[in-house]
C-alpha cells in the first residue's frame, strides 16, 4: 500500500495551494458551472471503530505506539466498519445544441471498505497473547480494497418540461489493482492457555490482482460502468421554490484479467511448534515447513483465473428548498449511500445562505462510515469561474483522538461562453 499513500499525500498537497464536488459525481454540479472545463476531488475516510490518530496512520503511514491504539479501542464495537474513497478528474461539458449539452471526463477512483470485528482488531494490533485459553472471532469480517481508472462519455438534457434536467454517462474502466478478503463463519483462531498450541479455523475467500504489475498504467482489468441523474422543480407550500435530486453513479463492473489469483478455503490448521534439539537442526527443509507461502498453499485452493467484481455503487438523494424573494438562503436535505462498500445509509442536513457571488454552507450527518459528521463548505460562483471547497467531515481534524472521520471537496471550473 506504499504507493497508495503516496498518491493520497501528494494529491492533499496539491488542494493546499491550488486547488470535486462532493458525492463524487459531475452531474450535481452542472447547474453551477453549465458548460465549463473543471478540475475536481473527493476524498472521504472514517470508521465507526477507531479514531482518526489512527487512520490518519493507517493511510499516510507512521509509528503507532501502544497509547494510540489504547485510545482507538474506545470506540471499538463488537462489528466496525472502516471506508476511505478518493476520487479526482478532469471533465468538461461542451454544447451540444439548446437542449443538450455532452459530458467527457477522466477520472482515477481509490476506494477501500472494511468491516473488522473486535477480535480482528486486536489480533491486528495486539496479537494473540490477549486471548490465551479463549477463540478470537473472525466471523463476517471483509476488507475490499480496488484502484481503477476510467474515461466517461455522458449527455445531459437541461431543458426538460423547460427546465427540468436528465443526464446519463457511459465509462470504459481500467482495472489496476484489487484486494479482496471474506471470512465466513466459524472462522476463529483458538490459542492454548500456555501459548502452545493454536488451531485456525478458516473459511475464507481471497481475490487479489497481478501483484507483478501494481502501476497506474498496469492494465489488470477491464470493465464498464453507468451513470444517471435526474432534476426537477416541484410544487411545495413552503419555500419560494423547490428542487429535487437524484444521482446514481458507478453503476457497474470490472473483469480482472488472467492473471489476477483466487484463494478459498474451508479448513483447519493445528500448529504445535517444533522440537529443535540444537542450531543444527535449523536447516531449509525445517524451515521450509512453516513458511507462510506453503500454510498458504496447504490451506487454500489457490488458482489463477479471470473473474468479475462490482464496483461500490453510490447513489445520492437531494432535495433543496429556497426562501426569501430573492432565494439567498437554501436548506438543502440528503441521503446517501454506497452499495458493495460496507456503507450505512446516511442522511444530512445542509443549510446555505449567498452574499452576493459567495455561498457559505453547514453540514450536519448521520451513517456512513462514522456516526456523526459536521462540516462546512464556501462556493465563488460568477460569470467566468467557478471555485467550491469544503468537508463534510470536519470532526476527524479538530478531535483526532476522540473523534473520527475526515474529507475533503474541491472543485474549480473555467466556464465557456
Amino acid at each position: 500500500m506504499g504507493k497508495n499513500k503516496s498518491y493520497i499525500t501528494f494529491l492533499l498537497i496539491i488542494i493546499c495551494f491550488v486547488l470535486r464536488a462532493q458525492y463524487n459525481t459531475e452531474f450535481i454540479n452542472y447547474g453551477n458551472v453549465k458548460r465549463s472545463v473543471s478540475v475536481n476531488l473527493d476524498f472521504d475516510a472514517g470508521s465507526n471503530g477507531m479514531s482518526s490518530s489512527l487512520t490518519n496512520k493507517l493511510i499516510f503511514g507512521g509509528y503507532i505506539d501502544n497509547d494510540l491504539k489504547k485510545e482507538s479501542a474506545k470506540h471499538l464495537r463488537q462489528k466496525n466498519n472502516f471506508g476511505l474513497n478518493l476520487n479526482y478528474d478532469v471533465s468538461t461539458f461542451i454544447k451540444g445544441n439548446s437542449k443538450f449539452d455532452y459530458l467527457i471526463g477522466f477520472k482515477n477512483q481509490e476506494i477501500i471498505n472494511a468491516t473488522y470485528s473486535k477480535d480482528f482488531y486486536n489480533l491486528l494490533f495486539y496479537g494473540n497473547d490477549s486471548y490465551r485459553g479463549s477463540t478470537a472471532n473472525l466471523e463476517n469480517c471483509n476488507i475490499n480494497a480496488l484502484r481503477f481508472q476510467e474515461v466517461k462519455f455522458g449527455v445531459i438534457m437541461h431543458k426538460v418540461d423547460s427546465i427540468g434536467k436528465i443526464g446519463i454517462s457511459l465509462s470504459f474502466l481500467k482495472g489496476e489493482q484489487l484486494f479482496y478478503l471474506k471470512t465466513n463463519k466459524n472462522s476463529n483462531l483458538f490459542t492454548s492457555a500456555d501459548g502452545s498450541e493454536l488451531i485456525f479455523n478458516s473459511n475464507f475467500n481471497l481475490a487479489i490482482s497481478d501483484t507483478n504489475n501494481k502501476k497506474i498504467t498496469s492494465f489488470n482489468g477491464v470493465g464498464a460502468s453507468a451513470d444517471i441523474f435526474f432534476e426537477t422543480p416541484y410544487k411545495s407550500k413552503i419555500g419560494k421554490r423547490s428542487v429535487l435530486i437524484a444521482n446514481a453513479n458507478n453503476i457497474g463492473f470490472i473483469h480482472w484479467l488472467n492473471n489476477s489469483v483466487q484463494y478459498s478455503s474451508d479448513s483447519s490448521l493445528h500448529f504445535t511448534g517444533y522440537n529443535v534439539n540444537n542450531i543444527v537442526d535449523l536447516k531449509d527443509s525445517t524451515l521450509n515447513k512453516i513458511n507462510s507461502d506453503s500454510l498458504l498453499r496447504g490451506l487454500t485452493n489457490a488458482r489463477r483465473e479471470n473473474f468479475n467484481t462490482n464496483i461500490p455503487t453510490n447513489l445520492v438523494i437531494i432535495n433543496k428548498i429556497y426562501f426569501g424573494k430573492q432565494q439567498l438562503f437554501c436548506l438543502q436535505t440528503g441521503f446517501r449511500y454506497i452499495f458493495n462498500a460496507n456503507y450505512k445509509p446516511y442522511v444530512f442536513v445542509e443549510p446555505e445562505y449567498q452574499v452576493k457571488n459567495v455561498t457559505f454552507g453547514l453540514h450536519t450527518g448521520y451513517g456512513g462510515y462514522v456516526r456523526l459528521n459536521v462540516g462546512v463548505s464556501v462556493t465563488w460562483n460568477c460569470k467566468n469561474w467557478f471555485l467550491r471547497l469544503g468537508s463534510n467531515s470536519l470532526q476527524g481534524y479538530i478531535v483526532p483522538k476522540s473523534a473520527s472521520g475526515q474529507g475533503l471537496f474541491f472543485s474549480l471550473a473555467k466556464k465557456f461562453k
